[in-house]
Order: structure tokens, then sequence, then C-alpha cells
């Protein structure tokens, strides 16, 4: 197994300096355990199950879908006078929205846009609370309740007139913070290695790798077991849309929408009741003199992305997420994330907004995710490939599908455009691109110092909810070509491949080096002192 090397203190590669080290300072005493409090079995299989509800089909997929789907039924055609002719399948279909007449797929677009910009104010104002104290839980709990809320509100939103109230239920926040890095962090086997380390029986760098393998392993299951949960509620939704004759009519449609949402969102508390029971309370970092629970989440975020110009590798990672990646359960860097909403809209539109085919669609593509996340996890684990490579292939592959878009900015062949491409798209996103999201986290964590692990994920988030960015970019680039739906993939396949150069710049090792650095200026309190002058 990877890092059971054992070697003598007195060889020179050891880390002799551990206690200066990341593992050093998060494990400053092996024996204590009220400080380590080791990750057990039932905690990591409710952090599991949490992942299970915690799936995005009420906000990421079907509150989306609803949202178009009141959009197309409230729009009139614009080749008639305002409101005199309804939307005909495959005829162009606007609205009246934020002072002009605009195309339903820019108003989506646009509602993207703005609701990730609140995002990175809430991210801000709350997200440097999980480092410190034992708060994270509360803010996991509380935004997880709110999310539900938000899901049973769409059990009032059925008529077309309604669309407006759309807005602001598919805008609404949710706020989710990965506790994997602590949960892996402090798995028996990851003790007993950072243990070796300390006493100089292990390399620190063959440390580092075994507990990188654990966070990918963790990260990897919770996704495996989260689609295997997903299947089986799709599979319960199709018969709910039996019971509702959904197809009979737009009107049952538009309902059984709302009925979906409702029900994920059920599910979801139900999954989440255990986390919220059993998660332990790790504590975090004391708040810095001068400060308050007000002001260090901007404070935390001046200072990270300060530091981040000499945390290189860090700050290369944080440029390459900034322009490709994006959240995956709200909307999840600017091009993955606005590519998946493009493509959204034109699916809903080839589909006819049918509940029972998106349905059906989304059962592919979350069987597709499994295979896709555990065959990725099988293959790193086999031949022993790093986070970064396995993170440099989603990346291709994600260029692939903007490339598929572009080709039909000119043709009406392919570009996401007919019910069967749409069926491949599915298949091909959950085998190849999926993997992504599981992988964003341990990479995350492998170029952020580990005691402020929250605070750098905060700063990444604020990284993904830029992405207002992207569908504002993409909305004025449709209204400017005459409304081509296509047109948006340009955009987003030259950005794609711009952002990728920084990926393959970053380097993990180096990385490690200038997070320990931080870890003993961070200890020093230094950073902060500069930052209150």
């Amino acid at each position: 197994m990877i890092g059971d090397t054992r070697v003598s203190k007195d060889d020179p590669k050891v880390n002799l300096d551990f206690e200066g080290s990341q593992v050093g300072k998060q494990f400053p005493d092996v024996g204590d355990q009220g400080l380590w409090m080791t990750t057990s079995r039932r905690e990591l299989w409710c952090f599991y199950l949490y992942y299970v509800g915690n799936n995005g089909l009420s906000g990421f997929n079907f509150g989306p879908s609803q949202f178009q789907n009141l959009l197309y039924l409230a729009g009139y055609d614009p080749s008639h006078p305002p409101f005199s002719a309804p939307c005909a399948s495959g005829t162009e279909c606007v609205l009246p929205y934020l002072g002009r007449v605009r195309n339903v797929n820019s108003i989506v677009l646009l509602t993207n846009g703005i609701s990730f910009a609140i995002q990175a104010v809430l991210l801000l104002t709350i997200g440097g609370w999980a480092d410190y104290g034992t708060w994270r839980p509360n803010i996991t709990i509380f935004f997880t309740i709110l999310a539900v809320g938000v899901s049973f509100a769409w059990l009032g939103v059925e008529d077309p007139s309604q669309w407006r109230t759309g807005v602001a239920l598919y805008g609404a926040l949710t706020f989710w913070t990965a506790a994997f890095p602590g949960l892996a962090r402090n798995l028996p086997e990851v003790q007993d290695s950072a243990d070796e380390a300390k006493r100089g029986l292990k390399l620190s760098d063959d440390h580092s790798h075994f507990e990188s393998l654990a966070r990918n392993r963790v990260s990897n299951i919770s996704f495996a077991i989260s689609s295997a949960g997903e299947i089986i509620i799709l599979a319960i939704m199709v018969g709910i849309l039996k019971g509702l004759h959904a197809d009979a009519s737009p009107e049952n449609n538009t309902k059984a929408f709302s009925v979906l949402i409702a029900f994920s969102g059920g599910v979801w508390l139900l999954c989440a009741i255990p986390w919220f029971i059993f998660e332990k309370r790790r504590p975090g970092l004391a708040l810095p003199p001068g400060t308050s629970f007000v002001t260090i989440g901007f404070k935390q975020a001046y200072v990270a992305l300060r530091e981040c110009l000499r945390l290189k590798q860090t700050f290369l990672y944080l440029i390459f997420y900034f322009l490709m990646q994006v959240p995956l359960v709200s909307s999840t860097g600017d091009v993955l994330n606005t590519t998946v909403t493009v493509i959204g809209t034109l699916q809903n539109s080839v589909v006819a907004y049918s509940t029972l085919q998106l349905t059906l669609l989304l059962l592919v593509g979350i069987v597709t995710q499994g295979l896709g996340i555990y065959i990725f996890w099988l293959v790193q684990k086999k031949y022993n490939i790093t986070t970064k490579t396995v993170k440099q292939f989603s990346a291709i592959y994600l260029l692939v599908l903007t490339a598929w878009g572009l080709a039909g900015v000119r043709t009406n062949k392919i570009g996401f455009k007919h019910v069967w491409e749409i069926w491949l798209y599915q298949v091909f996103y959950g085998l190849m691109v999926c993997p992504w999201y599981a992988y964003s986290q341990t990479m995350i964590s492998e170029v952020s110092p580990l005691p402020q692990m929250y605070i750098f994920s905060i700063i990444f988030c604020v990284g993904k909810t830029s992405a207002f960015i992207g569908p504002f970019v993409s909305e004025a680039i449709i209204s400017a070509s005459n409304n081509n739906d296509n047109m948006p993939f340009a955009f987003l396949f030259g950005l794609g491949l711009f952002s990728t150069i920084f990926l393959f710049m970053v380097d993990v090792k180096k990385s490690r080096i200038e997070c320990e650095e931080f870890v003993v200026a961070e200890a020093t309190r230094d950073a902060f002192a500069a930052s209150n002058t």
C-alpha cells in the first residue's frame, strides 16, 4: 500500500521538521483524541447519506426546468403582436424581462448570473465562520432547511402567470461547505500515517500522497453512493409522474414539475437528519484580535486572496477554477456551469419540457455518472494517477462538449438540437465529465493550507459564484447573434481552452511547500497583523 515504507529518522530525506509542516500543525498531539475526533464509520456513512439528499435534483435540475417551462408557457411568439400567439415547439419564445423583451434562454442565463452574484456576497459574509469555533455544522443545517423550504414552496407555483415567483425561487440560495477534507484527515488510517510521519517512520511526501488518496476515496465514494441513491429517487419519480398523468396536458406537466421539486426536497431533509445528529463538531481556529464573526469572512477572504499572490500554485489553480469551474449543487468556473446551463436550456426545448422525458434523461445521466466516477477512481487507484492528471482529462472532455455545441452555430444537423443528441450528451456527460466534480473537491484541498481549509474553499466558492460573468456574457452573445442559442459555445470553447493552460502550470508539490510557509505565517498572526494595518 502507498505510504507504508518505513524509513529511519537518520535518513536525510525525512522531514524532521514535521512539527512545522501542515501535517504537524494539523496533528499537534497524536494522543489527543479530543482534538482529533476520529472519523467513525457511522459518521462517514451519514456524510454519504447527506450526499444522496443533496443531489441537486431540486435546485439544479427540476428547478431550472420548471422555471424555463413557466417562461415558455407565459411567453409569446415574437412574429405576432405581444401575447397574441403562444409559443409553439420549434419557434422562438420571448418575454419582457429587466427592461426589454428577451429570449427565454436569455432570461434563464440572466437569472443564473444574478443568483451567482448574490451568492458571492453571501459566501463572503458567512463563509469564514466555517473556520472558527464550531459554527460550520450550524451553517449547513440552516441553509439545508432553507433549501428544503424553497423546494416545498414550489408547490404553490403551478400556473404560467406565476413565472415571476419562479424567478425568486429559482434564485433562492443554498449554502453547503464540503466537510470531506476533515473527515478524510481524521480517518483512523490517515491518523496512523500522520503518526508514523511525525515519528520519522515515513516520508512526509508519502503521508501527503496517502492522505490525498484518502480524500479522493471519500469524495468518489460519496458521489458514487449519491448516484446510486439518485437512481432510486428518480425511479420513484417516474412512478409519481405516471400517477399524476404528467403527459396528459401542459397543466399536469407543470404541476408535476413542482411536485418533483418538493419530493426531492423532502428526500434531502430525510437524508440530512442523520448527518445533523452524528457529525462531530471539530474545533476550528480562534478569532484573530480585532475581528468578529461579522467581519471575519471579508477579512479572511482579503488575506487569503492576498496570500494567493505568495501561494503561487494556489493562485494559478484559482485562475483556472475561476474561469473553468462552476457550482455542483446550486448550479456548479464559468465554462462548466455555463456550458451545462446552455445545454440544459437547449435540452428543455428539444424535449418540449416533458417531465417524464427529463426524468428519464436524468436517470440515464445519473447511472452513467455513478459508473464514470467509480471507473475513474479504480483507474486512479490501480495506476497511482495524481488528482491533477485526472482533472486534466476531465477538462479535455469538457472542451469536447463545447466544441460539439459550437458546431451547431452553422448547421442544424448537430449541436444539441435533436433528441438523440440529448441522450448521447447524458451518457457522455455522466461517464466523462461528472468525475470532474468529485476531483474538484480533492484538488482544492491539495493546493490549500489545511488548518484554513474552509476559508480557501470559500475563496474557490466565490470563484464559482463569480460565474455570473459567464451567463451574462452568454446572454449578450445570444441577443447580439439574433437569438442563435448555440453562439455562446464559441465563447465557452475559447475560454475553456485558455483556462486549461493554467491547470497544466500548477505544481502540487511546490504548492505543498508554499502552503506550509503560509501556515507558519498564520500561526504567528503575521498575515492578520498586515491586514489590520
